[in-house]
């Protein structure tokens, strides 16, 4: 199976952005509600990070809701991010997204640190 890379539409789906210039593929940013549809748009910047960017910063300070598919995503890139010792961590989390991750048992799974105050 081949996989071919494009560059998000943000047009497409609002809840994941586009990186902010092409030098910066290692800050990620969901906003609203991250489901299956914005999942391909995040797998894709979860892959320019990890091929293009010593490090991966996700802010998730703007969601309201995160779906499965989307946590299976951060679950497989911070699997991948630990084997590739390449360095994935959060910038801010909402209420919302501190909620599901902790009700589903994923913070270590997916690298967050729910006792630390990520609502920056």
């Amino acid at each position: 199976m081949t996989l071919t890379l494009s560059q998000p539409d943000p047009t497409s789906d609002p809840s994941v952005s586009e990186p902010n210039a092409v030098t910066d593929f290692g800050t990620i940013r969901l906003h609203g509600h991250v489901s299956t549809v914005a999942a391909e748009d995040l797998r894709n910047q979860l892959i320019m990070a990890a091929d293009h960017s010593g490090t991966t910063a996700i802010d998730a300070s703007e969601v309201v809701s995160i779906g499965q598919a989307a946590l299976q995503l951060l679950i497989a890139a911070k699997r991948e991010a630990t084997e590739r010792d390449h360095d994935l961590h959060y910038t801010g989390a909402s209420a919302a997204f501190r909620e599901r991750v902790d009700a589903c048992q994923l913070a270590d799974a997916i690298g967050f640190e729910t006792g630390k105050d990520d609502s920056l």
